[in-house]
C-alpha cells in the first residue's frame, strides 16, 4: 500500500472512511505503517512462522495490506471488544434466534483465522461482525458469547448492540429476514478527523507539502487566503498529521476497545 502521484488528491475517493467502525479504522492505520507492510512481504508464507510475526502487530495471521477495509478482512489478537462468538444452543428455547448466513441481507465476507470462521456483513446503517465455531450449521439454534478475563463488562457492553442487531436480522426462529429502516445522518467530527487523517498520511507518503495537502481538503481559493507560516490552516493539517501517525505507530490497538469509542468509531 502506498500513495503514488495524485491518488490521494480526491477526497470522494476516502468518503468510505466515514462509515468504518473501530476494527476497520484500525485496520486502515495499520496498512499504511510502512514496517507491518515490510513483514508482510517477508512473512505471509501460511507457515507457523508467519503467525508469530502477525501476533506483534495484534492479528492472528497477516493481512494484506493493499486490500482497503471495504475489502480485507484482517483476524485481531485479541478479538475486538465488539466481536461476540457464535454456538450452537443445545438448549435452546423455542423464540431462539436460528443461523441462517445466507439470508442475511448485505454483503457477506467469510474468513478462516486458524481456529473459527470469521463474518463480517456491510450494512448500509454499519457493518456486523461475529465469530462462529465448526459446530454451528445452517438452521441451528445459535447462543451468544463474549471472551471472559479482566475486560468482560468493557467487552459485553461493546458486544451487546452487535448481538442485537444480529438477532434483529430475522423473525422468530429465523423464518424470513427482518425488514429495518435506516437512515443516514451526518458524518460527526471525530469520523470526519479520521478521513483527513489517512488523506493527510498518503499525501505526506506521496511527497506532497502541508499546502499541497489542504489545497486538495480545502480547495486551491481558501488556501491563498488564509494559508500562513502561523494560521490556524496549516496548524490544523499538522495536527492532523501527528494524530495520523500517533495511530500508525501501535494508537490503531485503541481503537478495538470500547474505551476508543470517542475517538475512534463513527456514529
Amino acid at each position: 500500500m502506498g500513495a503514488r502521484a495524485n491518488d490521494w488528491h480526491p477526497a470522494a475517493a476516502y468518503l468510505y472512511a466515514l462509515t468504518l467502525d473501530g476494527p476497520a479504522l484500525a485496520w486502515e492505520y495499520l496498512r499504511r505503517n510502512p514496517h507491518y507492510r515490510a513483514a508482510y512481504g517477508q512473512h505471509a508464507d501460511g507457515s507457523a512462522d508467519e503467525a508469530a510475526h502477525a501476533a506483534r502487530w495484534g492479528l492472528r495471521l497477516l493481512e494484506d495490506p493493499a486490500r482497503d477495509a471495504r475489502d480485507a478482512q484482517p483476524a485481531w489478537l485479541p478479538d475486538p471488544d465488539s466481536l461476540p462468538q457464535l454456538h450452537p444452543d443445545a438448549a435452546a428455547a423455542t423464540d431462539a434466534p436460528v443461523f441462517t448466513l445466507w439470508l442475511m441481507p448485505g454483503r457477506k465476507q467469510l474468513a478462516h483465522d486458524g481456529q473459527r470462521l470469521l463474518l463480517t456483513a456491510y450494512r448500509p446503517e454499519g457493518t456486523l461482525r461475529a465469530a462462529f465455531s465448526h459446530a454451528l450449521e445452517h438452521g441451528m439454534a445459535y447462543a451468544h458469547g463474549v471472551a471472559g478475563g479482566a475486560r468482560l463488562r468493557e467487552r459485553w457492553r461493546a458486544a451487546a448492540a452487535t448481538m442485537e442487531r444480529l438477532d434483529a436480522f430475522y423473525d422468530r426462529n429465523g423464518a424470513r429476514p427482518g425488514v429495518h429502516a435506516h437512515a443516514h445522518g451526518r458524518p460527526d467530527r471525530i469520523a470526519l478527523l479520521h478521513m483527513r487523517s489517512l488523506q493527510t498520511l498518503d499525501g505526506l507518503a506521496a511527497g506532497a507539502t502541508q499546502r499541497e495537502i489542504a489545497q486538495a481538503m480545502f480547495g486551491t481559493a481558501v488556501v491563498a487566503e488564509r494559508w500562513h507560516d502561523l494560521g490556524e490552516l496549516r496548524a490544523q493539517v499538522r495536527r492532523l498529521a501527528r494524530r495520523g501517525r500517533a495511530f500508525v505507530d501501535g494508537g490503531y490497538r485503541r481503537l478495538l476497545q470500547i474505551e476508543a469509542a470517542g475517538d475512534g468509531r463513527s456514529g
